[in-house]
């Protein structure tokens, strides 16, 4: 059954993201409509497979890369659908969606199994530091996204090119907006993330900071929005510099997360 859902899943979220890039194209209210759909009816069968893998497994799924990938997508999605309703802002299904297809479907690649889960993990400390750890790497996702239709926008404003794909892309106002409201989730998400984790690493290994690859990552990645987010709030950055850093800031969490050996740390 896991599979069946999790395959179907893959098939919904490829059709949406090929009818999303097609939105950039042509303007058709229909297809529009129906990228949404398809995206939709793909995130309820992906968190079905979720939920019935949980069931087996008996707690989350997120204990190796497989199931991490998954998780990772599904959280994407579902940020992307709120914040698509909340400001109708289709076109950045068009950058979003094709993240969380090519994560789901590196995740379809890999071997995955069932464990008995480690002694390590067997701590509510974990499970705080991990959840919170995914749900503000999807809000980061969604905030690179915005910075690169943002990027396009002020090029386009830029030399005066105000062709079709401008009028699709949303104003700056609005990526800014977008881009704030994501900050504000995923910076302070990602803070209690870090130091709920140094607090399982304490129970579980007996110090609170390892320094191993993805706690250090993990914490060059919070400088990084931290300085975003105390730049944004005490000198108004706006513009160009905090849709580059954003971008610095995303590629660096994906060196967090793909670049270093997968473990009990994340």
């Amino acid at each position: 059954m896991t599979h069946f859902f999790f395959s179907l899943t893959l098939g919904l979220y490829g059709c949406a993201t090929a009818a999303y890039l097609a939105c950039l194209l042509r303007t058709s209210p229909l297809l529009t409509i129906w990228a949404s759909r398809l995206l939709s009816a793909g995130f309820i069968a992906h968190i079905l497979s979720t939920v019935h893998l949980a069931s087996k497994a008996h707690h989350l799924p997120l204990t190796n890369m497989q199931e991490s990938l998954s998780f990772f997508s599904l959280l994407i999605i579902g940020a992307f659908l709120i914040f698509e309703r909340r400001y109708k802002v289709t076109t950045l299904g068009s950058f979003v969606t094709p993240v969380a297809l090519v994560m789901l479907s590196v995740a379809s690649a890999l071997h995955g199994e069932i464990r008995q889960l480690h002694p390590i993990l067997q701590s509510y400390w974990f499970w705080i530091h991990a959840l919170l750890a995914f749900i503000s790497y999807a809000a980061f996702t969604i905030a690179f996204g915005v910075s690169v239709i943002y990027l396009i926008q002020r090029h386009f404003l830029k030399t005066k090119h105000f062709g079709a794909l401008f009028q699709k892309l949303p104003p700056l106002e609005t990526l800014d907006e977008i881009s704030y409201r994501c900050f504000a989730v995923g910076f302070p998400l990602l803070t209690v993330a870090i130091i709920s984790g140094a607090i399982w690493s304490e129970k579980a290994m007996g110090s609170y900071w390892v320094w191993d690859p993805k706690q250090t990552w993990s914490l060059i990645t919070w400088f990084i929005y931290a300085a975003l987010l105390h730049g944004r709030l005490t000198i108004g950055w706006r513009g160009k510099r905090a849709a580059m850093l954003s971008i610095i800031g995303f590629v660096v969490l994906l060196i967090t997360f793909f670049g270093m050996k997968h473990s009990i740390s994340w």
